[in-house]
């Protein structure tokens, strides 16, 4: 619902100055009021402005400017527990959230996952996961460096299926050249991917298959 307009005393001329006419719109009402005191002598008759009687009734319009999540409470999020945090050789920063108990992924197998992309700042980048409705369209990626991205091989090789990680990644063992995997086939993500592709991203990936 928009503002109100603003409206100065020009558009109300009672109100820019006092006039007989005024005077006499407002004669019904205190009569009105006199009539009801005295029925009910110790009834006190008073006018309640209506932004005191909407803060009365539990509406205020200020609190849901400032403050919209009291309109509109949005569900806790929790972060998932890390186990433990590593860095690897080539500078790839994992954090173990999630222990697999399947197969663990070697050098040359055929993985299928599940991930994230993020910038560093939380800035959702791409994923097999939809962000409104959950549902997943996994991947098989092949733990090939030639094929997929360099830090992403890193950080799946000894995940056992099951397992989850999160990872940072700089731009050196990330995409390098375009043809890298895990890429997006539509146009629109794909190019948005490849425009973050020299800065360090985060993926938090899951291991669903190993073959």
């Amino acid at each position: 619902m928009g503002a109100l307009p603003f409206q100065t005393f020009s558009h109300f001329p009672c109100a820019a100055s006092i006039s007989p006419s005024c005077i006499e719109s407002e004669q019904p009402k205190n009569a009105l009021a006199k009539n009801v005191h005295d029925r009910f002598p110790s009834l006190t008759v008073k006018r309640l402005p209506r932004r005191l009687l909407l803060q009365f009734m539990g509406f205020n319009p200020i609190l849901l400017c400032v403050y919209p999540g009291i309109a509109a409470p949005m569900p806790e999020t929790k972060e998932p527990e890390v186990i433990r945090t590593f860095k690897l050789a080539s500078g790839v920063k994992i954090q173990e959230i999630v222990e697999g108990e399947g197969p663990e992924a070697r050098e040359g197998d055929l993985v299928e996952v599940n991930y994230v992309c993020r910038r560093t700042n939380g800035y959702f980048v791409h994923s097999t996961v939809d962000q409104f409705n959950g549902e997943s369209k996994p991947i098989t990626l092949p733990l090939d460096e030639n094929q997929i991205i360099k830090g992403l091989e890193e950080v799946l090789i000894g995940m056992r299926v099951g397992g989850k990680r999160r990872a940072l990644i700089p731009p050196s063992l990330g995409y390098i050249n375009e043809n890298l995997k895990p890429i997006p086939e539509e146009f629109g993500p794909r190019r948005s991917l490849l425009s973050h592709a020299n800065e360090p991203l985060v993926f938090e990936v899951q291991l669903l298959k190993v073959t």
